[in-house]
Parts: structure tokens; sequence; C-alpha cells
């Protein structure tokens, strides 16, 4: 074989061979680059982010975020797919909130947390019940849905109030409001998810 085909043929394989070096120490550096960036991150499933919001379409958007690095990381992401939802997005995670008053039976862990978070109407009395029932159902006449409330640390007669102050909002003024209700909860029910209580 004459000289310069050998001398040809023996430079294309040593680029050839080097060329594959240079592939799978890439490859090495990619695969141990990504389990560093995933090492510790924590993905959750669609029931557990459904726990926190019933909305299908915010569960979607929070787990397409996923996996999360903490939980501001997945505060974050929560916060973003909140301010996406359409309003009938927010009328299907509102569905699945009892009412005030109405503490919700079920060994679910929504259930569990709902039951929680309205520890304030345990105590209260039959006539204090009452009155919350009655501004229930005419906070649902007014606005087709039911009210809203960020329930944690607040007593009966202090949920009572604002049901009765936000009675007379104007529809646009209440769903503003109905969201920043509902990002209070979920902000919150995230917090217990990701710490596990």
């Amino acid at each position: 074989m004459p000289t310069r085909v050998v001398g040809s043929f023996v430079a294309t394989y040593k680029a050839t061979r080097e060329r594959g070096r240079r592939v799978r120490r890439s490859r090495r550096w990619t695969g141990r680059r990504a389990g560093g960036l995933l090492a510790g991150m924590r993905e959750l499933s669609r029931d557990e982010l459904s726990s926190c919001c019933a909305s299908a379409a915010w569960v979607s958007k929070v787990s397409a975020r996923g996996p999360f690095r903490d939980l501001g990381d997945l505060l974050r992401a929560g916060e973003e797919a909140l301010a996406e939802l359409t309003w009938a997005d927010v009328l299907e995670a509102l569905a699945a909130h009892p009412r005030i008053g109405e503490r919700p039976a079920g060994e679910g862990r929504e259930a569990a947390w709902s039951r929680a978070e309205q520890a304030g109407t345990a105590e209260a009395g039959r006539e204090l019940l009452d009155r919350l029932r009655e501004g229930n159902a005419a906070y649902e006449r007014r606005f087709g849905h039911v009210f809203l409330v960020c329930a944690t640390g607040k007593t009966a007669a202090e949920m009572l109030e604002l049901l009765e102050k936000r009675l007379a909002n104007d529809e646009e003024t209440e769903r503003k409001v109905v969201r920043e209700e509902l990002s209070a909860i979920v902000r919150l029910r995230l917090t217990k998810l990701w710490e596990g209580a």
C-alpha cells in the first residue's frame, strides 16, 4: 500500500478514535452534571398536588415544573400556575372546598387539612354557626360559588365578619379577593405537603 494512503488511513483512524474519546468524556460529564442537578430534588405526584389545589389545570402546570429543588422552588411554581388559571379553573378549585362552618368528614389529606384550617369554628356556638350558614347561602346566591377564606388562625366570628364585608363587593373585586385567598390556602398546603405535615 502506498505510503501516502497508509498515512491518510492512520490519520483518519486517530482522528476518529479521538472524537470517540471526546464524545465518551462529554457523556460522562453530562451524566454527572444531570445527576448533580437532580440530586436532592423532589418529584410530587398529581394526587399530592391536587390535595393542595383541585384545579386540574393548576396540577398539570405545577407538575410540569417539577422536580423541585426546595420549598421556595415549589411555592414559586404554585404561584405562577395560579396566576395562569382562568376563572373556570378557579371555580373548579373552589368546588373542592367545604363551606365555612361545615367541617368535612373523610380520611384523606385534603379533608384533614380542611378540618385543621377551620379549627376556629369548632367551639363556635349555635347562633354563630347559624349566622355563618345564612351568610354562606347569601354569598352563594350573590356570587354563584362557595365563600372562600384562608381560615387558618381565624375565629368563627372573624370569618363571619369577613363574609359579611365581602358581600358588598362587586363581582370583579370579589374575584380578585378569591384568587388572593386561594393563593394563601395553596401556599400553606404546599408547605405542609413539602414538610410532611
